[in-house]
Order: C-alpha cells, then structure tokens, then sequence
C-alpha cells in the first residue's frame, strides 16, 4: 500500500512517504501531476456548486413575475376588453371559424406570464452559469416583442406589422428556449406552452390578415 504525504520539492515533485508488505518505508518523489489527479473534485462545467444551491430569492421571482406581467398590462391597454376603438375595430375583421373566443386570451395568457417569469427566474437565479447572459438577453427582447404587438396590431389597426412582429416574436421564443435550455432544463420546458400559443396567434394573425386585405 503507498500513502502519499507532505510536502514540494521543486516545481514538479512531492515527497511521499511510501510503505511495502516488509513494512519497509522510505521516502520517494511522486509527479505531482500524479496527486493532482488524485485529489480532483469533479464538478460539473455547466453549473458550479454554489450556483446549483443558492437560495431562493423570493423577490426578485416576484418582480420577474411581474415583469411579465407588465408587459402583459401593456397589451390590455390597447386590447379590445380596454380599448372601445380596438373592440369596434375587432368586432368588424372576418375571422376563421376556429378563432378562439375573446374569453379565453386573458386567462391564458395570464398563466403563461406566470410560467415565464418563473422561468426567467430560474435562469437567474443561475448565476455562475456561463451561459445565463445570452439567456437572460434572449428573454428581455421576447418580452419587448410580446409587448410591442398589441400597440401594433390593435392600436395602430396594421394586420400585417402586427403579423411580422408575431412571427418575430414566435422565432425569438425559440431562440430564448435554446438558450435557456443549456442553463436549466426544467426552465426551458416551462417555456414551451408559451412558444405553442404564440404559434397559433401567428396562424390566427395569418388567418385574418388573408381575410381583410
């Protein structure tokens, strides 16, 4: 058996201290490449320790929520529900048949603001991953976009800058969850719902800018 002790010698050995079965010792220089190699602590590249297990700051995940939030605020003041210009204007666009009913989009996207601020939340919290930057940057400008469409698309009454800042808005989810998903995976997924109903407001935007030319 051989323990290995003590101090440098140099710039490249140990001494160690190293016993065989006649119980026998002597001291020899070990590489010290060879100790470096024993005493490495795995730890993994993506996310270090204490950024894995820092604790949870239950203000910034409410303010993250509530930044989405506010974005979401943004777009109800030019939504038909707030705006009698942008209701009138709604109410006379052909529509498909499969448009959802007006009911359904503040719930929805109530719970969708919720998940992505959450998942914003994650990414954050994140804070030695090299990747959280690019991460973080990717979310703020689909969060610009999400606010942008309604003033657009309601508040100036242009079917087809609101259908190019949809799509826009569709391609920079993607890109946010590819981001996210190099720094946490779970934060991603929480993601997806979200890229799947913008998906099909782009095919709705579609829809009626083909009906009202």
């Amino acid at each position: 058996m051989r323990v290995d002790v003590a101090g440098v010698v140099g710039a490249h050995f140990l001494v160690g201290l190293a016993a065989n079965d006649g119980r026998h010792r002597a001291f020899r220089l070990v590489p010290i490449f060879q100790v470096a190699r024993r005493v490495r602590i795995p730890i993994e590249s993506s996310t270090s320790y204490r950024g894995r297990n820092s604790r949870p700051n239950w203000l910034i995940l409410a303010a993250s929520i509530g930044a989405a939030l506010a974005a979401g605020a943004l777009a109800a003041v030019f939504s038909p529900r707030m705006s009698a210009a942008a209701n009138h204007w709604y109410a006379m666009l052909a529509k498909p048949a499969w448009a959802p009913p007006r009911s359904w989009f503040g719930p929805v996207w109530m719970a969708l603001y919720v998940l992505m601020g959450t998942s914003a939340w994650l990414i954050w919290r994140e804070r030695y991953h090299r990747g959280r930057s690019a991460a973080l940057t990717a979310y703020a400008i689909q969060l610009l976009l999400n606010a942008l469409w309604a003033p657009v698309f309601f508040g100036a009454g242009n079917i087809g800058a609101g259908l190019f800042v949809t799509v826009a808005l569709w391609l920079s989810i993607a890109w946010t969850i590819r981001e996210f998903s190099a720094v946490k995976a779970a934060a991603a997924w929480m993601m997806a719902p979200y890229l799947i109903w913008v998906g099909f407001a782009s095919a709705l935007n579609l829809a009626i800018w083909k009906m009202n030319p």
